[in-house]
């Protein structure tokens, strides 16, 4: 039976840009540059700005060291989301999938769907303010045009990765320019520019900003997009072509993220300039300062590059979110769907809320509904974060190019910094409703479970993998090398079918099974689908469920040929008490191998009476591990 490769990132331009082996540094460095840009522009997008806007007006330049450190943050951040896609070939998503269990999972693509609409929601207002800005669209308007973003995305997917950057650095070229001409006009005092870079916290309104500016540069969905965008480039799969990969994947990444901190930092030192030295401490809305700009710095030329750079940002930065969207959608699920319709459920996401809220408060809550949603962003940091930081130290994946030991401690300590704020927030804000409300009895029987729950994920997600080494450093399949290979004797067995169904058992199921025929013995690996939609149409169903075993029929065969085990895997589909026996004889297995335990629902192989009808059914030795 022919099984389907497991799928890859942003299939439609996977390895579409090939790098050429013997090349200069330069052109080398040129065919690397490209991804970067593309996560750099989710740095400078409408919610950077009203969270930097917001900073800049209420503490002048006190707020300059959280963009500095959340630049620092997002470069190592990124570059390990660079390494992980590089090295394993695997998104965020995808690495997601394949190492925690299907609950697990779920939890984490919900809490990643929320921080896509978030950020989406951002890029929407900030297209449509900007259309407001310049054209003087009304802005329910405008958000409702930027459902058009999806047809240009598909457009530029159509035509070529190269093209998409291209255009992309175009537009980030607009802003450049565009805040450079600003600071030009708002001449900032240096001095008091560089006061800002000492670390202080004034209140907890300062906090709350701080957040929001820690979620709008750090953001989760761009780990997710660069682990996927470096999968575009086509190079020779060579420890050395891997590790001039990542050379030039850093450098692609420290310019673009600093040119990131450059619009950031110019969005603030301008707030803090402008507003704040002239007393207007409450300018939280895009469209204030816009207005404000003009009769404040003596010219018309200020607002116009204003909404021109907003009106570039918003563009540019959509474009990358709903790649995410769909990056998350696949890895998390492998759900695959047209990519149109992926991308106009993602911007109806973010658009429904926004006419919503416009609706209902007027847009007026625009400016306040932005910096909610870097804020939200930031809380969800925390979930993306710790599973790369996992991944990427993990020496039994990543081989030669496992993250070194100091690296590790700079990655947690930003862990640690990013989730400490979060739940001094979540703590603070749950506080005050509670404080606040009338009748607190809803907030403690929703809120307070929702917060307890949300932590008990972050706690489970951290400790898993240590534990796991710890209790179990021989770690079970797919994810490990089996145990004492170098030590089995062969027996007399020369085709051995093994079942798995992707539990713990599997591992000593594979274990026995390879124990009883060594290295000189063929092994097949079965494993049936028992749903109702892969009985009636079996080869031609393209399900999660089926697709997952798939991949994970793949991953086990990968694991025993690096270790020299001969096999072959077949996907079964119907009752596995009749199919088992059949695939068993079709292979002309000389032993069947089954392992007993308790039922697991669609994905359970064995279970109930199944050992016992396949025992009657097969005229072979059966081993059944427990």
């Amino acid at each position: 039976m022919k099984l389907e490769k497991p799928s890859v990132s942003l299939g439609e331009v996977h390895a579409s840009v090939e790098v050429k082996p013997r090349t200069g540094f330069w052109r080398k460095l040129f065919a690397f540059a490209g991804p970067a840009y593309l996560v750099s522009v989710g740095y400078m997008d409408p919610g950077n700005w009203a969270t930097d806007i917001a900073g800049g007006s209420q503490f002048g330049y006190k707020l300059i060291w959280v963009l500095l450190m959340s630049n620092l943050m997002a470069l190592l951040l990124q570059s390990l989301s660079a390494r992980l896609g590089i090295v394993q070939g695997r998104d965020l998503a995808q690495a997601s999938r394949e190492n925690y269990s299907r609950p697990i999972n779920f939890f984490l693509y919900i809490l990643a769907e929320i921080a896509i609409a978030a950020c989406d929601l951002a890029e929407v207002l900030g297209m449509a303010i900007g259309l407001q800005l310049l054209f003087g669209l009304p802005l329910i308007y405008g958000v409702a045009l930027t459902v058009l973003d999806t047809f240009l995305l598909l457009f530029l997917i159509n035509v070529g990765m190269r093209k998409m950057e291209a255009f992309v650095i175009a537009l980030i070229a607009v802003i450049g320019v565009s805040f450079l001409i600003e600071m030009i006009l708002a001449q900032p005092d240096i001095t008091e520019v560089a006061t800002g870079f000492i670390p202080s916290l004034p209140n907890y309104t300062a906090l709350y900003i701080a957040i929001g500016i820690i979620g709008a540069t750090v953001m989760p969905h761009n780990l997710y997009l660069h682990s996927a965008l470096v999968q575009t480039r086509k190079f020779e799969r060579t420890p050395e072509e891997t590790r001039k990969a990542i050379r030039f994947n850093i450098i692609d990444s420290a310019v673009a993220l600093n040119l990131a901190f450059f619009v950031n930092a110019a969005i603030l030192i301008l707030a803090a300039s402008v507003f704040y030295k002239n007393g207007m401490f409450d300018v939280a809305e895009i469209e204030d300062a816009h207005r404000f700009l003009a009769p404040l710095l003596g010219t018309t030329i200020a607002p116009l590059f204003f909404a021109i750079a907003l009106i570039a940002s918003g563009q540019s930065s959509t474009l990358t979110g709903t790649l995410a969207g769909q990056i998350i959608m696949e890895g998390y699920l492998n759900l695959r769907i047209a990519p149109w319709l992926r991308r106009l459920l993602t911007r109806l996401i973010a658009i429904v809320p926004a006419i919503i809220t416009i609706s209902v408060f007027g847009e007026s809550a625009t400016g306040e509904m932005l910096v909610l949603s870097q804020v939200i962003l930031s809380l969800q940091l925390g979930f993306a974060i710790i599973p790369l930081i996992h991944f990427c130290s993990d020496k039994r994946r990543m081989k030669e190019f496992v993250i070194k030991p100091y690296v590790q401690v700079l990655a947690w300590l930003c862990a640690l910094t990013i989730v400490s704020l979060n739940v001094r927030l979540v703590y603070e804000t749950i506080k005050g409703w509670i404080v606040e409300a009338k009748d607190p009895f809803w907030l403690w029987v929703t809120v307070v479970p929702l917060a307890g729950a949300a932590g008990v994920l972050l706690v489970y997600i951290i400790f898993k993998p240590f534990i796991d080494r710890t209790l179990r450093p021989k770690a079970k399949l797919p994810h490990a090398m089996l145990p004492g290979l170098d030590t089995i004797i062969p027996s007399a067995h020369k085709k051995i079918a093994i079942c798995v169904d992707f539990s713990d058992m599997d591992r000593k199921t594979i274990s026995h099974a390879i124990a009883q025929g060594g290295t000189e013995a063929e092994y097949l690996l079965i494993h049936v689908v028992e749903s109702a939609g892969a009985i009636f149409l079996q080869g031609e169903i393209k399900d999660y469920e089926t697709q997952h075993d798939i991949d994970g029929l793949h991953q086990y065969s990968a694991e025993l040929k690096d270790k020299g085990f001969t096999n072959t895997v077949v996907l079964g589909y119907g009752n596995p008490k009749k199919v088992i026996p059949e695939l068993s004889g079709q292979y002309g297995a000389d032993l069947l191998v089954l392992g007993a335990h308790g039922h697991r629902g669609l994905s359970d192989l064995i279970f109930g009476t199944t050992i016992n009808a396949v025992r009657h059914r097969v005229q072979i030795p059966i081993l059944v591990v427990r």
